[in-house]
C-alpha cells in the first residue's frame, strides 16, 4: 500500500468544484422546481384519507390518515458511494447508508421511523452481491428500529454499467414513519434566541462523493488502498464509513416534553439545509458560532483539490450530520440525551431575526443564502 502524508500532497493544475465534477446543482434546482409544480398538482387527486399535509421540498412529507395520525414518507439512495464500494469490492455497509438517508429524513418532521422498503437494480442476480447488500440493510434496520417489509430486485443489465462485469447495481430505499399531526416539527415555532445543537457525523456520509472521487482519484491519482496517516486507514475504508443513523437519540428527545422546533438532516448543501425550515412569516437566520474540529477526510479533500471553504461547506456536512433547533431552556437536555447515546453533540449556534433568511458560519467568514455560500 502507498503511504501519503500532508507534505507529499500535490495540488491539481487548477481549482475544481461540484459543477466541474459533473453535478450541476443550479440546473437541478431549476428542473426540480418544474417537477415539484407538476407533482403538487396531484394533491388534488386525493379526496380525504391520504392527503399530503406539507408542501414538497421538506425533508419528508406527511399524509393524513385521519384521527389526527400522519404517515411520514421519504425516499433516497446512496449515490456514487456505490462506485467506491466497487473499487473496494466491499458492499456490506451500503445498506446502512440507504436506511440512514431515509430514516434520518423521516425524523425531521418529528416522526418515528417504523418500516422500510428497498429497490435494487442489478446487472444480474449475483448472490454474493445481494447477500452483502442485504447484510447492510439488516444492520441499518436494526440501528433505525425499522422492519424491512418488502422490496424489489430488478435485473436490468442493459441499463447499468460496471467496471466489474456482473457487479453493477443501484440501491434505493423508502422509509415510512408515524407522527401525530398536532406534533409535526416543521420550523413554524422557530424564533430568534433559539439554540442550534449539532450532532457529529461519521465522516463524508453519502453526499459529495462525486466531487471527492474526482479530486482524490482522478486529479491526484490516489487509489482506494492509499493510506493516509491522518485517516488511520485506507482512503477507501474512510469513504465507505457508513452514514450515521440518528433515530434512537432523536426519537427519545422527541418523546420527551422538550421544545424541539426544527430538525435538519445535514446532507448535500450542508448547513444550508437549515433554510428548509418553514418559519412562516417569521423571518429568521441561523448563526453558527462554533463548530467541532473538521474531520480529517474533509481537510484531505480540500487540500487535494485546492477547494475554497465556500465549496466545501456547500457540498459536504463538514462534521455535522444532524441539527436540532430547540428552545434555550431545553438545549442542554437535548444535548444530554444525544451524548447518552454515544454521539458527540454541541451547541453550535443560535437563531436571529434576519429578513434575508441567511446562514452565517462565523468561524469561516461565510454567508449562505439559497444554495450557496460566499465570503462575508
Amino acid at each position: 500500500m502507498e503511504s501519503h502524508g500532508e507534505e507529499s500532497m500535490s495540488h491539481p493544475s487548477g481549482p475544481t468544484n461540484y459543477l466541474k465534477a459533473g453535478v450541476d446543482t443550479e440546473r437541478e434546482e431549476r428542473v426540480l422546481s418544474r417537477l415539484i409544480h407538476t407533482a403538487s398538482q396531484t394533491f388534488a387527486f386525493v379526496r380525504d384519507i391520504g392527503k399530503p399535509v406539507l408542501p414538497i421540498g421538506f425533508f419528508a412529507n406527511v399524509i393524513d390518515l385521519g384521527h389526527g395520525i400522519g404517515l411520514a414518507l421519504s425516499t433516497d439512495g446512496v449515490g456514487t458511494k456505490i462506485l467506491v464500494a466497487q473499487m473496494m469490492q466491499k458492499y456490506d455497509t451500503l445498506g446502512i447508508d440507504c436506511v440512514a438517508m431515509n430514516a434520518n429524513d423521516v425524523l425531521c418532521v418529528g416522526a418515528r421511523p417504523i418500516s422500510f422498503l428497498d429497490y435494487i437494480a442489478v446487472q444480474e442476480a449475483n448472490p454474493d452481491l445481494l447477500e452483502q447488500l442485504m447484510r447492510g440493510l439488516k444492520e441499518g434496520a436494526r440501528l433505525a428500529g425499522v422492519a424491512i417489509c418488502g422490496g424489489e430486485i430488478a435485473q436490468v443489465r442493459e441499463m447499468i454499467a460496471s467496471e466489474r462485469e456482473g457487479w453493477g447495481f443501484d440501491l434505493v430505499g423508502m422509509c415510512v414513519g408515524h407522527v401525530r399531526l398536532d406534533q409535526l416539527i416543521t420550523g413554524r415555532s422557530i424564533t430568534p434566541g433559539d439554540v442550534i445543537i449539532g450532532i457529529g457525523s461519521s465522516g463524508i456520509h453519502s453526499n459529495g462523493l462525486t466531487l471527492a472521487r474526482r479530486v482524490l482519484f482522478r486529479q491526484n491519482n490516489y487509489s482506494a488502498d492509499t493510506r493516509f496517516e491522518e485517516l488511520g486507514r485506507t482512503l477507501g475504508e474512510e469513504l465507505l464509513e457508513p452514514t450515521s443513523i440518528y433515530v434512537p437519540e432523536v426519537v427519545e428527545a422527541i418523546e420527551r416534553p422538550l421544545a424541539i422546533k426544527g430538525l435538519a438532516h445535514i446532507t448535500s448543501d450542508g448547513l444550508l439545509n437549515l433554510l428548509r425550515f418553514d418559519t412562516g412569516r417569521t423571518e429568521v437566520g441561523y448563526v453558527i458560532d462554533r463548530l467541532p474540529p473538521i474531520p480529517p477526510i474533509f481537510s484531505l479533500i480540500q487540500r487535494s483539490g485546492n477547494l475554497p471553504d465556500e465549496e466545501m461547506f456547500r457540498v459536504f456536512n463538514m462534521g455535522i450530520g444532524f441539527c436540532a433547533v430547540v428552545s434555550e431552556r431545553d438545549a442542554e437536555s437535548f444535548r444530554a440525551i444525544v451524548t447518552r447515546h454515544g454521539r458527540e453533540a454541541m451547541r453550535i449556534g443560535h437563531v436571529v431575526g434576519d429578513p434575508e433568511r441567511r446562514v452565517l458560519i462565523r468561524p469561516y467568514g461565510l454567508v449562505g443564502k439559497g444554495n450557496s455560500f460566499r465570503k462575508a
